[in-house]
């Protein structure tokens, strides 16, 4: 019979030591709210010890939290139809904040992530949703920042994830890249043209200057061509070496009465 009562109160005492100990895991913190109100301070992780049946212990999660944004279809500043969805990390800063001040924090930061990025994209133009989203990522932040301060929870990070335009958009913007493509081409074909003929003048004025050198350049096209096993050269004879001829050709000399000098 003792030793029965003896395992009884045992037993009892394990229950309500059961019931006075709470363990906060590392990542957590504790609010224990005594009849109704929260006690001033949070339990650190750990045992928390706590008045049975008076304290209520809440633990709140610290670490950051991954929401992701569902997709929001707005119209933008250039009257474009866009569907854009993103992600929000944030992390709870003033348990006692995020706990008191607001029925469910993750539900509110996520309703405001919904609605600020609503209004974001219809702030920017599509340009800007394309190619500029680390301005707009910055933006977005500060935008759902701003109310979810107040609530014990910091923003860390917001981050577009896809912005899906219409198939007709798509199509359109396909033939304006093709089409900037195909100008770059042409002005840098002109631009090579225009640099070809600065260098063929030059080289005229040059050949013009020295006849030797067109005659030099006209033997080289003809070596080029006549390395064609496959073709027939036909090889114009140039004035200009007639005339070069001409002039380094000595004179015949003569005596006084027209007769010629006999040899010597």
């Amino acid at each position: 019979m003792v030793a029965y009562s003896i395992l009884l109160i045992l037993a009892v005492i394990l229950i309500v030591a059961s019931s006075c100990l709470r363990v906060i895991k590392q990542y957590e913190q504790g609010l224990i709210f005594r009849f109704g109100r929260v006690l001033p301070g949070v339990r650190s992780p750990g045992l928390a010890a706590i008045v049975p049946v008076a304290d209520k212990l809440q633990k709140v999660n610290m670490q950051i939290v991954t929401m992701p944004v569902p997709a929001q279809e707005g119209i933008t500043r250039d009257n474009v139809t866009v569907r854009v969805d993103a992600v929000v990390y944030f992390k709870v800063i003033d348990p006692v904040a995020a706990v008191v001040k607001v029925e469910d924090y993750r539900f509110a930061v996520g309703q405001v992530a919904q609605t600020s990025l609503r209004s974001m994209i219809g702030k920017s133009d599509l340009d800007d949703l394309l190619s500029n989203r680390e301005r707009l990522n910055q933006g977005l932040e500060l935008m759902i920042d701003s109310p979810a301060l107040e609530w014990g929870v910091h923003i860390d990070r917001v981050e577009i994830k896809d912005v899906a335009l219409p198939e007709s958009m798509k199509r359109s913007m396909s033939r304006q890249a093709e089409a900037e493509r195909e100008r770059r081409a042409r002005v840098i074909s002109a631009d090579g043209e225009y640099q070809a003929s600065q260098k063929l003048a030059e080289a005229a004025r040059v050949m013009g200057d020295t006849p030797a050198a067109l005659q030099l350049r006209l033997l080289e096209t003809v070596v080029q061509v006549a390395s064609e096993k496959n073709s027939t050269l036909v090889l114009p004879f140039p004035v200009e070496l007639l005339r070069f001829l001409e002039r380094n050709t000595i004179p015949e000399r003569k005596t006084p009465d027209g007769e010629e000098p006999p040899p010597t």
